[in-house]
């Protein structure tokens, strides 16, 4: 019975989120393209969803739903900051020091007396390159908030935003492009002008991150590595 098996739960932000099915809308959440990398009969939910942060998250009742979900044995991997980061927004906004970490203590609290296990994410990078040619990093503290509690709490963390600021480093500024929301106008019917986005990714850059993903599973998480297809 697959409902008996484990499941991995993903909690975050557009860029892990679930997306309409193409060729409606070409963006992908790197959670979405997970599910490719896992071996049968490994479960994955995504509760991940657009602009949510983690004050959003708790506010929203998204945290008590994922709660209501969780059996022991499960798995929560928390990949929060791009919307943490938005102090126009008292709705979303989470200073990097203070709300945002205890969020994550919160999290951590909630998901071990459930009897799962927690797992941190720092957040994907932007492709967003300075005059040198380098990635520039634009989430601000965030990432290392998050080294911190894994650190502080012996949580295991995959450091999502040193391997994809190495993948877009890597391919550079023009085939980087590839991997984003870089849509010519008159392609899909829902983007008639197109759009231009070094946040979202479309399907290549999902599955791209999603490998990464998978593999820092593999190697951070010993109990995940039988889920997961060797790279």
């Amino acid at each position: 019975d697959l409902t008996m098996h484990p499941a991995l739960h993903l909690v975050g932000d557009s860029t892990m989120a679930d997306k309409p099915p193409l060729p409606v809308f070409p963006e992908r959440g790197w959670g979405q393209l997970l599910r490719e990398f896992m071996v049968e009969p490994a479960r994955l939910v995504n509760h991940a969803a657009n602009g949510r942060s983690t004050r959003r998250f708790v506010d929203e009742g998204r945290w008590a739903h994922l709660l209501a979900q969780l059996s022991a044995g499960d798995f929560v991997l928390i990949q929060f900051g791009h919307n943490d980061q938005k102090d126009d927004d008292p709705k979303r906004y989470a200073p990097a020091q203070t709300d945002f970490k205890a969020y994550l203590r919160s999290f951590i609290a909630d998901v071990k007396a459930k009897g799962a296990t927690p797992i941190l994410a720092t957040s994907v990078a932007r492709r967003r390159f300075g005059k040198d040619g380098r990635v520039v990093q634009t989430l601000a503290d965030y990432p290392q908030a998050l080294r911190d509690v894994a650190a502080e709490t012996g949580v295991p963390l995959i450091d999502m935003n040193v391997l994809t600021t190495e993948q877009i480093q890597a391919l550079g500024p023009e085939a980087s492009k590839a991997m984003f929301m870089h849509i010519a106008p008159g392609r899909y019917d829902a983007l008639p002008q197109g759009r231009v986005d070094d946040t979202h990714y479309v399907e290549a850059g999902a599955r791209a991150t999603a490998a990464l993903a998978a593999q820092a599973l593999r190697a951070q998480v010993p109990a995940l590595r039988p889920w997961f297809r060797a790279p």
